[in-house]
């Protein structure tokens, strides 16, 4: 990654408002509504609105992201709702997680670029324990269509950069596959995730 990229996510990030909202994305809130808390990881988290709700169901947290805008506002976010998240800055390989830290990891809307996507898979899965789950929601390879239709839902316009069903097996394939699809959805997070788009789900225990 570049500073082109760290640059393109602070600009967006230094807006008064929030990019995706304040309010969590709904497949996580009803996954981690099933669960018991725990250590929890979000990769790529931005301003921290699935961080902070993490937080406010009793989940001790950490995120990261390569963002410094983002964690500005993730921090605010946090205090406005009165919670703790462990929030570090730096691209994956800086940062100092350890292996089989946590409970769960929630990659929502984690669009790393295509060159290093799998290996990042591959790198946050040794701090996941065993029996710890994955929570992932992204655009699918499909939702390209979407995209080109109305750029107002959101999402990479290079094709490598979204996910295929396949790559999920691939990338993940120590897990149990608790669910797993590709589906239509209609997305209304904040400024930029606004309409009907595709996307993979999956939930995954770590065997």
């Amino acid at each position: 990654m570049t500073d082109t990229w760290t640059e393109r996510w602070n600009e967006r990030y230094r807006q008064s408002e929030y990019a995706y909202g304040e309010e969590p994305n709904n497949y996580l809130k009803e996954q981690l509504e099933k669960l018991t808390p725990g250590s929890i990881l979000f990769p790529a988290e931005g301003e921290g609105r699935n961080a902070v709700y993490a937080a406010k169901q009793g989940w001790e947290v950490f995120a990261f992201d390569i963002s410094s805008a983002g964690k500005d506002k993730a921090m605010q976010l946090a205090e406005m709702n009165n919670v703790n998240i462990d929030y570090q800055i730096g691209f994956l390989e800086t940062l100092d997680f350890k292996a089989n830290q946590f409970d769960a990891l929630a990659l929502i809307y984690a669009h790393f670029p295509a060159a290093i996507k799998s290996a990042y898979h591959q790198t946050l899965d040794r701090y996941v324990k065993k029996d710890g789950l994955i929570i992932f929601e992204a655009f699918s390879k499909s939702h390209l269509a979407y995209n080109s239709k109305d750029e107002k839902v959101g999402g990479p316009k290079e094709l490598e950069m979204l996910f295929s069903i396949q790559e999920i097996k691939e990338d993940f394939d120590n897990y149990e596959i608790l669910a797993l699809e590709e589906t239509i959805i209609e997305l209304n997070e904040g400024l930029y995730h606004n309409g009907v788009g595709s996307v993979i789900r999956f939930v995954g225990r770590k065997k």
